[in-house]
């Protein structure tokens, strides 16, 4: 995250954080962005809890309703997709406000089935401070429009197995392209994109992980009718 924030917006963005709006929770399993994106928060003046994965973030929002859900997408256990369809399927949530942060699906159509479960907003990867401050401070005032049906079981489960599917190939083309790059590089520079390459291989875990898990649902469904 980064960027200053000067001028008239910060007066205005400052005075609609004083309005008590209840805590801001961030999901993130990364603990060095979540540390980041809740004492940027906290920095401005709002309560935030914070969750490591969609599991932990169904537990807080149990404990306690949060204003707003901040949450990254290529999480374990339960990812950002999941989470958000099952807050938009509960009469409980589905009114809580949910902003996509993500590194990883950034395509267009990644965007446009995040949009398509209801989230408020989808914001890219180092994000900048601005940006997020001001995205924040307007959904809390202004709220969003919850009147529209969540989508169908059928259509979530197809779009999120089109994900899944869509960023292993890419994560599986990367791979190879590093390893072949890693042949002919100098020693010197090979710790660098080892590390990359590591990096890339543990995301592709994660993804093949909830494939097995969608498939395992699908399969299921299936069984049963």
């Amino acid at each position: 995250m980064g960027g200053a924030i000067t001028g008239s917006r910060v007066v205005r963005l400052e005075q609609d954080m004083c309005v008590s709006q209840g805590p801001i929770l961030v999901v993130e399993d990364v603990p060095n962005i979540l540390e980041l994106v809740a004492v940027t928060l906290r920095f401005k003046g709002y309560q935030v809890v914070t969750a490591s994965n969609g599991e932990d973030a169904l537990e807080r929002i149990a404990e306690q309703r949060p204003a707003l859900v901040v949450t990254d997408i290529l999480m374990p256990k339960l990812d950002g997709f999941a989470l958000m369809y099952k807050l938009r399927t509960n009469p409980d949530t589905n009114s809580i406000p949910v902003i996509f942060l993500s590194a990883t699906y950034v395509t267009p159509e990644d965007k446009e089935f995040a949009l398509s479960l209801g989230a408020a907003r989808f914001l890219e990867k180092p994000v900048d401070t601005e940006e997020f401050l001001l995205t924040i401070a307007e959904i809390l005032t202004n709220g969003i429009d919850t009147a529209t049906e969540p989508i169908s079981q059928e259509k979530f489960y197809q779009g999120y197995l089109a994900r899944l599917e869509s960023k292993l190939h890419h994560k599986n083309s990367q791979i190879a392209r590093t390893e072949r790059l890693l042949k002919s590089l100098p020693e010197e520079q090979k710790p660098a994109f080892e590390a990359l390459l590591e990096d890339a291989r543990q995301l592709r875990r994660q993804i093949e992980v909830e494939l097995n898990e969608l498939f395992a649902i699908l399969d299921e469904q299936k069984r049963l009718g």
